[in-house]
């Protein structure tokens, strides 16, 4: 394509090639829609498997054939997984909407029944089996996997898919994807989370009721007994030094600040309350380098809210991954050090003081968990109980439920500690308006 840039505004020219295939996709889009809008889930495989799979016209999808034929023909292999991929969220998105999950698994089945061995003697043929079997090893197919994988009776599930709500994310971030695609993304992050928001709200309350114990529901962590424990500790901090209230301290005394000053604030924010322990100093050291190097040209102005969410990405790049593709170095010296909490409480105090930073965190985090599932289980115990923590954390503060701890015995302590909070128990409400 070429671009004109004379004019005020752009001016995009196709080639006639690319207008040709630009059309061929649209009426293959439209003959999918209209099969999955009208008629049965069952038939609308059948189709999808005439057309991409088997290669074979029938008096349905003759026309539609003709178009993928000229896709295949100008022999643009980029542009034939685009029109696939977006074939498959078209379906996904429908059964999704109509809660017809089963034929979702049944799509991905599909090509697992390619014939490679099939004879022909068809170029176009060749060419497409060809080409299918690249799309089915594509990172393409695997996310349109983890969509399959949610509804997937009796799999043997890997335990990077109980994260699945942030592999999702960076799908429906990137401007790249098919709209279907995104919205698909979305809307399934988005399930997974509030399944899990009252999936932990509905066991903490009725694990601690005595007369719920024949019916009790299930612990939707990794954490076991542990995890009330921990939402205790997390939940203890109040008033002035609560999370939240830290953070809307941060946000009004630094308005207005310059950019360097900003910095330093930042830091004594960041590093407020965390265990001073020799790991989590040199982990302060390292990060605090960096944060002073950081935009040193715009020290002397005054920081916005671009350059505020612009500040905060790479703050979670510097403590998560920095490349996009492994963890960084000051991931590994904290989740090292033996408490996931630090660098979990380091993440929440960036997202509450800049909410728009949250979709590059969970990016972010997606990405050590594509690093990490590499390895079995037994050897990701740590990187598991980081994300438990951060999962349960997430739903504690960046979620419209909120926690407070009460306590039970008045002769009690007021000192939180880990022997007084035994005596208090967890309480959770809906924040009605207050969904973030």
């Amino acid at each position: 394509m070429d671009v004109i840039s004379n004019n005020p505004e752009p001016v995009i020219k196709f080639s006639s090639k690319q207008l040709d295939i630009h059309k061929s996709q649209e009426q293959i889009y439209r003959f999918l829609l209209k099969l999955v809008t009208e008629w049965a889930p069952e038939k609308v495989l059948l189709e999808f498997k005439h057309l991409f799979i088997d290669y074979e016209p029938n008096n349905l999808n003759v026309e539609v054939l003709k178009e993928l034929s000229d896709i295949i023909w100008n022999n643009d292999e980029i542009e034939f997984y685009r029109t696939l991929k977006r074939c498959c969220y078209i379906l996904i998105n429908n059964w999704e909407n109509y809660r017809q999950y089963k034929y979702i698994t049944e799509l991905t089945a599909l090509f697992s029944e390619l014939n490679f061995r099939r004879k022909t003697l068809s170029p176009s043929l060749i060419r497409l089996n060809k080409w299918l079997g690249a799309f089915i090893s594509s990172k393409d197919f695997q996310e349109i996997k983890i969509f399959a994988a949610r509804y997937e009776e009796n799999a043997q599930i890997h335990w990077s898919e109980r994260y699945t709500s942030y592999l999702l994310v960076p799908q429906y971030i990137d401007l790249k994807n098919s709209q279907e695609q995104r919205e698909a993304a979305r809307a399934l992050s988005q399930k997974i989370k509030e399944r899990f928001k009252v999936d932990l709200a509905m066991y903490v309350a009725r694990s601690q009721s005595p007369s719920c114990t024949d019916n009790m529901p299930k612990n939707p962590t990794s954490l076991g007994d542990d995890v009330l424990g921990i939402i205790k500790r997390l939940v203890a901090k109040r008033g002035t030094f609560s999370y939240p209230s830290l953070a809307n301290i941060f946000i009004t005394e630094t308005k207005g600040f310059y950019y360097k000053e900003f910095k330093e604030n930042l830091k004594n924010y960041i590093f407020f309350s965390i265990i001073n322990k020799k790991a989590v100093r040199l982990f302060k050291g390292k990060l605090s380098e960096k944060l002073d190097a950081l935009y040193e040209d715009y020290h002397e102005k005054i920081v916005d809210d671009a350059l505020l969410l612009r500040t905060c990405n790479r703050v979670i790049e510097y403590v998560t991954t920095e490349n996009k593709q492994e963890p960084s170095s000051l991931f590994i010296l904290l989740i090292s050090e033996g408490s996931p909490l630090n660098l979990v409480s380091v993440l929440l105090k960036i997202i509450l003081i800049c909410r728009n930073a949250r979709p590059h965190l969970e990016s972010c985090i997606a990405v050590l968990i594509e690093y990490y599932r590499q390895y079995p289980e037994s050897e990701c115990q740590w990187m598991i109980k980081f994300m438990e923590i951060f999962n349960i954390t997430l739903a504690i503060y960046a979620e419209n439920v909120e926690y407070n701890l009460i306590k039970m015995h008045q002769d009690t302590s007021d000192e939180l500690s880990d022997e007084t909070l035994e005596a208090y128990r967890i309480f959770s409400q809906l924040k009605l308006g207050k969904i973030k």
